[in-house]
């Protein structure tokens, strides 16, 4: 597949799953901006993923919980670059690990900023460059918490399912647009944080996140136009 010559925003770019996306990306032939948190972010990702200087990679600090903030960054790439076609959401984290009754609403509400509302703010930041680029695609990545939720995960499934029902609304808003709009599912990836965190599991069922990345590439290329709406679980033998 070949995206030469076309401009992709990739949020969470800097973490395990978002650093796939990039190298994918990048490698597809596609020109790919990052915003991040923290100062060195960009720098760390160029190192792990062997990227020159002069690579098609650029980012910047941005809030993703900032509307003006994002809304003023994903302007400045589509003037930059000549426009932006693709969005990819990867963005988020996880809190919580208690019943509801344990759970007070500041998770709650940590959980659905940084899981939703930072996707709300970011697909209609894009939205309108994509419009005006005549198609594109956006990928947000929510989790299989989100439709097989279990005990002690309802916050963080709360926010993770409200994305599915995001890419559903701007599948429908953004269809006459030549705009696909779908969701992957994951389970357990295989991260070296999640390898730490569980050090007895067996890791050979997890899914690295290069597989998953070729998904979302899969998802953005031209073989997946007629796939919009969709809610693709992601997880294999996780």
């Amino acid at each position: 597949m070949s995206l030469s010559g076309k401009v992709a925003i990739v949020t969470g770019g800097t973490g395990a799953l978002g650093g796939a996306v990039v190298d994918a990306l990048l490698s597809a032939g596609a020109a790919v901006a990052v915003p991040y948190r923290h100062a060195g972010d960009l720098e760390s990702l160029r190192e792990r993923l062997g990227r020159a200087d002069d690579a098609a990679l650029s980012g910047a600090r941005v809030d993703l919980t900032d509307e003006q903030g994002v809304r003023a960054y994903y302007d400045q790439v589509a003037a930059t670059a000549g426009g932006l076609d693709i969005l990819v959401n990867v963005a988020g984290g996880f809190d919580g690990g208690k019943p509801v009754h344990e759970t007070g609403w500041a998770i709650w509400q940590q959980q659905l900023d940084i899981n939703l509302k930072t996707a709300v703010i970011s697909c209609a930041a894009a939205a309108p460059h994509l419009i005006r680029r005549g198609g594109g695609a956006i990928v947000n990545v929510s989790t299989r918490t989100a439709t097989q939720a279990g005990a002690n995960l309802a916050a963080y499934a709360a926010s993770k399912r409200a994305v599915l029902q995001l890419t559903e609304a701007l599948a429908a808003e953004l269809r006459d647009h030549n705009i696909t709009v779908n969701s992957i599912l994951p389970s357990t990836i295989d991260t070296p944080a999640n390898r730490q965190a569980a050090p007895q599991a067996n890791h050979s069922r997890w899914v690295p996140p290069e597989a998953i990345a070729r998904v979302i590439l899969f998802l953005i290329g031209p073989d997946a136009q007629i796939i919009s709406g969709a809610h693709v679980p992601v997880y294999g033998k996780a």
